[in-house]
């Protein structure tokens, strides 16, 4: 018993001297800020959905979803626009009478079909609609948008954020003659909304009239929206 209570002693010693150094330590001199940096660049990663449709000419004869799909490919091939970077997203089927109850080959049966192409800008969007038949594009608009080196351009974002901390710490303490002594914490807020897509074009008979000739159509020189990229840091530096 006596020993146990010899033991007890020292660890309360102990414990009372630690505590007492720790209370004693004198507290750090620090400054807290936060910094931010923003940067705008045009995307070159533009995916574009673009919807045909069959309809009756005159009222007599069916332009078929094949016919639409040649001059639609043929006009992307001509644009110089790679294999990889034209396909079918979707494909839709309509009849206004019981469309389920019918065959394929019903003339009353209109289907539609939905394209997915990827550009690096939309000037040459103007050029490959004007050689689509006009009354067989239902729609056309933009679906998404990015940069292929946006994650570059968001580190380096990142990094203007966190210098523009440091730059702030320096001004701040050299008002009362002091200087930063490192860094002690950093902390990131998520503030990018660079992925925020909003629809560009609504209808493609915005592309050309009725006689339009898709040689005599200029391409738009009329740059797409940019991407503003943004970072937010804050961050605490030691005062020496």
């Amino acid at each position: 018993m006596k020993r146990l209570t010899v033991l007890l002693m020292g660890l309360f010693m102990t414990a009372s001297v630690f505590a007492q150094s720790t209370d004693n330590k004198p507290p750090v001199k620090k400054i807290e800020v936060t910094g931010s940096a923003e940067m705008e660049i045009t995307p070159d990663e533009i995916t574009v959905n673009i919807t045909l449709r069959e309809y009756m000419k005159n009222k007599t004869s069916k332009v078929s979803i094949t016919t639409l799909e040649a001059q639609l490919q043929k006009a992307v091939e001509a644009a110089g626009i790679s294999k990889e970077n034209f396909t079918i997203s979707n494909v839709f089927g309509y009849n206004p009478d019981q469309w389920w109850k019918k065959k394929k080959n019903d003339p009353d049966f209109m289907a539609r079909k939905q394209y997915s192409l990827k550009v690096n800008r939309l000037d040459k969007i103007n050029g490959i609609m004007a050689a689509v038949d006009d009354e067989g594009i239902e729609s056309v608009n933009v679906a998404s948008y990015t940069h292929s080196k946006m994650e570059e351009y968001r580190k380096q974002v990142k990094m203007n954020a966190l210098k523009a901390a440091k730059d702030k710490a320096e001004y701040l303490l050299s008002a009362i003659d002091e200087k930063i002594a490192g860094v002690i914490e950093v902390q990131e807020f998520n503030t990018d909304q660079y992925s925020d897509v909003r629809p560009v074009m609504a209808n493609a008979r915005m592309y050309k009239g009725e006689a339009a000739d898709a040689a005599g159509v200029p391409d738009s020189d009329i740059d797409f929206k940019k991407i503003k990229v943004r970072a937010e840091v804050r961050a605490v530096f030691g005062i020496k």
